[in-house]
């Protein structure tokens, strides 16, 4: 399968879902082919920093590390949804998942609605 990298910033990034293995959505990022590259040589997720304008390995500060068990493309070819074991949180907030705003109303509250893992 062709991937398709988008030009986003002036890079040539694609989106990375990650997803622990009860099906909790742990968070989306950009990954450049260099990241893929590292990810699918070390097994460990590997992402691209928009912000920092570099890769980065999840974990490699916090120790939050992400071990990967199953990849996926979509039907366009310009997603990727990873399966991983989550070591800790994956939220740099301290969160289990980087989704835990919830909108209620007007107003947007922290909810936590994903459960940790069995090897958290």
């Amino acid at each position: 399968m062709e991937l398709k990298f988008r030009n986003i910033d002036g890079e040539k990034l694609i989106i990375a879902i990650t997803m622990d293995k009860n099906k909790n959505i742990l968070m989306v990022a950009f990954m450049n082919e260099e990241a893929l590259k590292k990810t699918l040589e070390t097994g460990y997720m590997h992402y691209y920093s928009t912000s920092r304008k570099k890769l980065w390995k999840k974990g490699e500060e916090s120790g939050n590390y992400q071990k990967v068990l199953e990849i996926y493309g979509d039907c366009d070819k310009d997603c990727l949804l990873f399966i991983v074991e989550q070591k800790g949180v994956a939220c740099h907030e301290g969160y289990y998942s980087c989704f835990h705003y919830k909108l209620e109303g007007d107003r947007w509250i922290i909810k936590e609605i994903f459960k940790k893992g069995d090897n958290d």
